[in-house]
Order: structure tokens, then sequence, then C-alpha cells
């Protein structure tokens, strides 16, 4: 199975993911800009990659690319990520969220956490018209975008059935979540001072950044994790991925926490390096054989 999941990955490499549809986030509102450091005018919006349909499973991922909450990896860490997801038979969803610039003229917390939690609730509302099992829709998240993956899986909003908006109706909650070289901390020594900033600001208080560094949320109502990082990793430390995986664990919360002993940082699934591109096969396992395995 290991070799077909690399050879699988060798093969996306070369594939240029399509997405089906677009769906901006917040309609009417075309002031709200993605903007970042290379300005993007566009709004924050999802992209849906339909599954193979011969393998569809009605599952669903929420994709949230990189970039240190200034720009977005959407290639190797977005429509690469939903070209491998949707071959396995996920629904794969790639999110534009919003993003800062060195000025500090763009957008910081909550609006990034506002997207994610939008996007999870609207996907979740598209269940039913994308054949989709509602509680079968997860996140993965790469860097900053683990962060921001990490925000959705321990600060949930509930649902709200009586709600006259569609996607109140629907928890935040996602099923699972896969954080790659994960940001984590916002306060300590290992936090990535660069997605630290972008995110709240360079004058952030020390409680606002200890409220964001999210293994401090992690509670026993969080779902199951699945972890990758590399100890050489110069640019966000393993130690972001330990204490998550540390907290998740003090909470008896499944867990699953893979270190390789090379790549640094930002290597999306490691098409090329044997080693690496071990991890989303393992991913996959982790999800059919921990996450959703069938009760007997």
């Amino acid at each position: 199975m290991k070799n077909g999941f690399a050879t699988a990955l060798l093969m996306i490499s070369t594939m240029t993911a399509l997405a089906q549809e677009r769906i901006d986030l917040y309609p009417g509102q075309p002031e709200l800009k993605i903007a970042g450091g290379r300005k993007i005018d566009d709004v924050p919006h999802i992209d849906h990659y339909p599954a193979a349909p011969d393998k569809k499973t009605g599952e669903a991922i929420l994709i949230c690319p990189g970039g240190g909450y200034a720009h977005l990896a959407v290639d190797h860490e977005g429509k690469d990520i939903a070209a491998f997801f949707t071959a396995q038979g996920f629904e794969a969803i790639v999110l534009h969220y919003r993003l800062n610039d060195a000025e500090n003229k763009g957008s910081r917390f909550p609006s990034q956490y506002n997207d994610v939690t939008n996007a999870m609730r609207l996907v979740k509302s598209k269940a039913a018209a994308w054949k989709l099992d509602p509680e079968k829709i997860g996140v993965i998240g790469f860097s900053a975008g683990g962060h921001l993956a990490s925000t959705l899986t321990t600060m949930i909003i509930p649902a709200n059935p009586a709600a006259k908006n569609e996607l109140e109706k629907w928890s935040s909650r996602p099923a699972f979540a896969i954080l790659i070289y994960p940001v984590i901390s916002m306060s300590e020594s290992f936090r990535h001072k660069g997605s630290t900033v972008n995110l709240l600001g360079p004058d952030a208080s020390q409680a606002m950044m200890d409220s964001l560094s999210t293994d401090k949320r992690v509670t026993a109502q969080t779902p199951p994790v699945f972890l990758v990082h590399s100890t050489d990793d110069k640019v966000v430390p393993v130690e972001n991925s330990w204490a998550f995986y540390s907290a998740l664990k003090k909470n008896n919360v499944s867990a699953s926490l893979h270190i390789y002993d090379h790549g640094g940082h930002g290597y999306g699934m490691g098409p090329k390096d044997p080693v690496l591109n071990s991890w989303p096969g393992l991913a996959v396992q982790w999800l059919r054989g921990v996450v959703f395995k069938p009760k007997s």
C-alpha cells in the first residue's frame, strides 16, 4: 500500500486539480479582500474539488494552505492536496482566507478564524447537495494554515438549530484534523514570530498570544488529530507539534504524531522524497483505521 501511495503522489505532482465550484464566503461584501503580502485582489472563498466518482466515500476535507498569514501556498499545500484526497474518495475544499502584510494593513484575528469557521459550516450546509456525511468532514492545515486549522479544531462554535442563518445551524467542529508542520504556539520561545505578528499585530498582549496558542485550548471535546513535523524544521520548530500532541494526550484525545528526521519546512506532500511522502498514505490509513473505523 505504501508503494501505491508513493506512486500516486508522483502522479499527482504532475497534475493540476480543477475546481468544480467556487463559493464566496461573504456574498455581497466585496470590500472584504484576501490582500496579504501579494495584495490579492479577491474575496475570501472556497474552491470545491469533487471526489473521484468511482471512489466517492461521503467524506470531505477542508484544506488550509500555509504562508505565515501573509501568503497562500495554494499549489503544493492546496491544489495538490485536493488532487490527492479526491483520488481517495474525499470531497476536497481549498480555503482562500484573509491575510495580513508587512505594514499590518491587512486582516488580523478574528478575520481568519471567521473565514475557517464559516467555511466549515458552509461545507456542512452543502452535505446533502454534495452527497456528504456532515459528521465526516475534517480539516487539514499546513504551517500557519495548520494554526488556522487548529483554531477550528479547538475553538468550536456549537450549532444553533433555531438560527435563521443557515450556517449557524451547523457546528464548526471538524470530524478530525490533520496538521502538517503546524504553527501552534504564539507565546512560547518556539513560536513562529512572523505568523504571530501577522495574525495578532506587533503589539499583541501576552494574554492574547496565550489565548491563540491552541495547545492551551485542547479539551476532551477536541476531535482526533494527526500531526506531522520534522526535527530539522528551522522555521516552525517541532516543539509546536509536540506541545499540541502533549495537550491532546493529557485530555485523552485520540492523536497520532509522526516526526521525521529531515525535511525542513514547507515540503507539502514531499512527492519526491521516499520518506516524507509516506505521511499522506499514513494519514488516510489513520482515517480509515481509527477515525472512521467501522463499528463492530
